[in-house]
């Protein structure tokens, strides 16, 4: 199943989920404000308009099978509610957080910013380094739906093939297990890349995973 992201719409940012949400809900409300008539039993109402949609989920992080600390992750998602220096108004000198983008696949995707979110740790290591981690996120609407492309962002230029953001600790053995479920596979990646020197790997690049041969 395709992993859903989260995308920081100002950096253009990837941040991809560890499992994909369980679930998700969509809560939304309209504004109408009653007028009493004389002699009626129902009011006459007054539409006053829409709110944002809210998209709601719960996302859940382990690290625990791969030794590394969940914070790597939850970090990146709480930073996208703070106030983006390079997005202050020249004017105002008014700051404001990223604008974000769920996606899930190629089917739909939400553009909004994020409103809440709340992070419970429930497992650690020895040490205190918390491995296993929920978290509650809610995103309120920026943008109408319709209002913008339909985006995919599971290709790079070729049918079927997937991209992986390097992140700092990364291995190519270790995307090529989450990838395809067999560290052996790296190769497979490297090729596709014309990687030199696959044990490298920079933070920050972008790779592409091929199809399964």
């Amino acid at each position: 199943m395709e992993k859903a992201t989260i995308v920081n719409l100002d950096t253009d940012d990837e941040i991809e989920c560890l499992f994909n949400p369980g679930e998700y809900t969509f809560e939304r409300s309209n504004t109408w404000t009653p007028h009493q008539v004389r002699g009626e039993n129902v009011p006459d109402l007054e539409f006053g308009g829409g709110s944002s949609t809210t998209l709601s989920m719960q996302l859940f992080l382990d690290t625990s099978l791969t030794g590394g600390d969940v914070r790597r992750t939850s970090d990146r998602i709480r930073a996208l509610m703070d106030v983006d220096e390079d997005a202050r108004d020249s004017t105002t000198a008014r700051g404001r957080p990223p604008m974000v983008e769920f996606r899930w696949g190629r089917i739909w995707s939400f553009r909004a910013v994020i409103s809440r979110l709340t992070e419970t740790c429930t497992l650690f290591r020895e040490n205190g380094t918390p491995v296993r981690a929920t978290l509650n996120v809610s995103f309120l609407q920026a943008r109408e739906a319709g209002t913008y492309p339909a985006q995919n962002p599971t290709t790079m230029g070729t049918s079927g093939y997937r991209h992986w953001i390097v992140r700092e600790g990364d291995t190519i053995d270790w995307i090529a297990f989450r990838e395809y479920g067999d560290a052996a596979m790296w190769r497979h990646i490297a090729d596709a890349n014309g990687l030199d020197n696959p044990g490298q790997l920079r933070p920050g690049l972008a790779l592409a995973i091929p199809p399964a041969p």
